[in-house]
């Protein structure tokens, strides 16, 4: 064997165990994201924080992957140190109410550095003050509407024709009546017999 055909050989060698290497990288690489796809995908938090995240991360079950903004205005308040020290310190039924409070507490001091929450509770307060103010003043207006409308009653009932004076025909039958009345006992008194007054005992 001379040597070009022993530089032939190790070429062909070397091509080989390269092909093979190759294959072999690339089926651990398509193996290992096979692995990460089926894998849990990582919470918010750490995924914003770049760690891995175990299974009893503090923050997996208020922070998921799902809602990344979540966990970022949170730790942009507060700081992920502080919140992962707030959540251990509560109880675990306490724990979701109080992420919701940072979250709240979080957007609010983003759009208001300078006041916050408070900000937003002073605007409200504003709010139900004058809606105060407008129902007193219906109030009064609807007071005053049933002053007049009691008062017009009123006036439509004395001018009624069931209060007014008795009619002329009334009254002259009455007179009539009494008239009549009077002369019947005058007649009767001026037709009886002297002896038969009824005067005399």
């Amino acid at each position: 064997m001379d040597e070009e055909d022993m530089m032939m050989m190790r070429k062909v060698l070397r091509s080989d165990r390269g092909s093979a290497g190759g294959s072999q990288g690339q089926l651990t690489a398509s193996s290992a994201a096979a692995a990460g796809a089926v894998g849990p995908s990582p919470c918010a938090a750490c995924k914003l924080l770049r760690r891995r995240c175990t299974p009893d991360c503090i923050f997996a079950p208020y922070f998921p992957a799902h809602q990344p903004h979540k966990f970022a205005s949170v730790h942009k308040v507060f700081g992920a140190s502080n919140v992962n020290k707030m959540l251990q310190e509560l109880p675990e039924h306490q724990r979701s109410d109080a992420v919701s409070s940072m979250v709240y507490e979080a957007n609010a001091r983003v759009r208001d550095p300078v006041y916050g929450c408070v900000g937003a509770i002073s605007c409200l307060q504003q709010q139900i003050d004058h809606l105060q103010k407008e129902l007193a003043l219906a109030q009064a207006e609807v007071v005053q509407l049933r002053l007049r409308q009691f008062g017009s009653d009123a006036n439509a009932a004395t001018n009624s024709p069931e209060t007014a004076s008795p009619s002329p025909t009334y009254v002259l039958s009455s007179s009539h009546q009494s008239r009549s009345f009077f002369s019947m006992d005058l007649v009767d008194e001026a037709s009886m017999r002297p002896e038969e007054s009824l005067w005399s005992c």
